[in-house]
């Protein structure tokens, strides 16, 4: 952030506020645990925060602090315009372009309060009056600790925004695994420690809580992987069958597009998920090395993200959607 920036945010931080705090839809860990580090600090200051999810968030989440009090746009949509509609500032965290909020969109284009962005995904849109975007960081909740840092109240970090913190940068960095894991990440990790972050508890609540049938549509999901060995790539699929054969509730496919890259000389991974009720397949690509999947993504399938991590989606069917991609990657140079 620039030092303009800065007085920016302090200048409109500087009298009590009622704020919305906004995550993009399908929020991850990162996502969560951003909006709600943010929440509990703006709290602290006196602020009336409220952190509104475009849609359900995973119940392996549910455990953060503040969880409790999110509201969900997709389950009262009249409730929720109503509190954005009340605003005087709107943060936006972990997403740089506004139709990543779904049918939220609409409302928040209406909206003429100061917009502040907080992102580290490539190509932001210019909606927000203060934007701190920077591809650099393996996750938003780093970034939210310099913030708070920047503000000059990194003292009012406590457990409790800590915990919320170490948990994103957890999760966006594959267990501290994925490239843009710096020294730095591992300093800030270290005081998160420090604050009473219980690092040996929250990946047990995050990774080792699965159901049976969480567990069961894995099973099927590793039975369904195929692979380009000449191209490097391997891709997963599940039907809106096996869902629903599986009692699938949301998170029970998270982390499973990983698997495809844990197979020796495999760059490129996807998993292709049938959603009936949004008549789209969501798609989750992964790659290691200098393959970039946000390029990929972008260029061929509505989405977007990381160089090493990305989604998207198709509204054709899983088959003609998976054909479309067998035909792309047998041009790739991998």
């Amino acid at each position: 952030m620039t030092i303009q920036d800065i007085q920016a945010v302090q200048e409109l931080l500087a009298t009590p506020k009622k704020i919305a705090i906004i995550p993009h839809r399908g929020p991850d860990g990162d996502a969560m645990g951003s909006t709600l580090a943010l929440y509990h600090f703006l709290l602290k200051n006196n602020h009336q925060p409220v952190v509104m999810a475009p849609n359900e968030f995973p119940d392996f989440l549910a455990w953060l602090p503040g969880s409790e009090k999110v509201e969900v746009y997709e389950k009262e949509r009249e409730k929720c315009t109503a509190i954005l509609n009340d605003a005087e500032l709107v943060f936006t965290l972990d997403f740089n372009a506004l139709h990543r909020t779904g049918e939220m969109e609409t409302v928040l284009k209406t909206l003429t309060v100061p917009f502040i962005m907080i992102d580290h995904h490539q190509k932001p849109d210019d909606y927000a009056a203060v934007m701190y975007s920077d591809t650099q960081f393996g996750s938003t909740c780093e970034m939210i600790y310099n913030f708070i840092t920047y503000l000059g109240q990194k003292s009012s970090i406590d457990k409790t925004i800590a915990t919320c913190i170490y948990t994103g940068i957890l999760t966006d960095s594959g267990s501290f695994r994925f490239p843009k894991t710096t020294g730095n990440t591992h300093r800030i990790v270290a005081d998160l420690i420090d604050l009473g972050v219980e690092n040996t508890v929250i990946p047990t609540l995050l990774f080792d809580n699965s159901s049976y049938n969480r567990l069961q549509l894995l099973g099927r999901a590793l039975q369904n992987m195929q692979l380009i060995p000449e191209k490097q790539t391997s891709y997963i699929t599940l039907t809106q069958a096996e869902l629903n054969e599986f009692q699938f509730v949301k998170g029970d496919t998270e982390g499973i597009v990983n698997y495809g890259l844990s197979i020796k000389g495999i760059v490129f991974s996807a998993i292709f998920i049938e959603n009936q009720e949004e008549k789209i397949i969501k798609i989750s690509f992964r790659s290691q090395g200098d393959f970039d999947v946000n390029e990929f993504a972008r260029n061929h399938f509505n989405g977007g993200g990381h160089i090493n991590a990305a989604g998207g989606k198709s509204e054709e069917s899983l088959s003609a959607t998976v054909a479309k991609f067998e035909e792309l990657v047998h041009q790739l140079n991998l």
